[in-house]
């Protein structure tokens, strides 16, 4: 049986919830940040030497990575479905999709929070208005329009398609998932995109994602 070593607050939920949709049984082996660093425990080292969440173990098997352990779910479980048929627009668009989630969206958002963080964080009071006068500039230069046009993209796409790719929910739709549900808890009455505040409202609200919830405890972006 599938083992999902969860992580609370973490890519993980994603997880539980693609194996919800797929109706493949599975057992979690929860972990609990550190309290202070707000990292993942040491012993997760002990299933893959980066210690990070999330990572599955089918038998002998050891999958980690968000993107590769839906894919791996995917091919060993999907029966013909949560991938679209290969050499299709909906293929094509599900390959981009899956990578875009970490490879583009997740660094913007991860680049915004830091500096955030670190613009709130104490500081010597003569160094603080230097710090912040560049946090605010590379904000307003690079993270700032870099995550309206990541934006943008999205809610174009998801206004003319009911999933990102093809006409049933895929891996892509379940990667997808976790930078717009952190994004969506930051912003909750941004009215620039309805569409993708709907969309994250849509798939929360489905079964599978809902029992995956129950299953995998404190999360605080649903």
């Amino acid at each position: 049986m599938i083992v999902v070593h969860h992580l609370n607050n973490s890519r993980s939920q994603r997880v539980l919830w693609a194996l919800e949709e797929l109706g493949v049984p599975y057992e979690i082996k929860h972990y609990k940040r550190d309290l202070k660093t707000n990292l993942a425990p040491a012993s997760l080292k002990k299933v893959h030497p980066l210690g990070k969440s999330p990572v599955i173990t089918d038998g002998d098997i050891t999958v980690a990575e968000s993107g590769a352990i839906i894919e791996y779910l995917a091919q060993t479980y999907g029966q013909d479905h949560f991938i679209p048929e290969v050499k299709t627009e909906a293929h094509r668009q599900y390959l981009y999709w899956l990578h875009f989630a970490e490879g583009t969206l997740m660094q913007q958002l991860l680049l915004k929070l830091i500096l955030e963080k670190a613009v709130d964080r104490s500081m010597p009071f003569l160094i603080k208005p230097i710090a912040k006068g560049i946090m605010k500039k590379i904000m307003a230069g690079y993270v700032g329009p870099n995550m309206k046009a990541n934006l943008d993209l999205i809610e174009n796409h998801l206004k003319n398609n009911e999933w990102f790719a093809g006409n049933e929910l895929s891996g892509a739709d379940i990667q997808m998932s976790f930078p717009l549900e952190a994004w969506a808890a930051r912003k909750p009455a941004d009215q620039n995109y309805p569409t993708i505040v709907a969309f994250v409202k849509r798939f929360q609200a489905r079964e599978a994602y809902q029992k995956a919830l129950k299953s995998g405890g404190t999360y605080d972006f649903a």
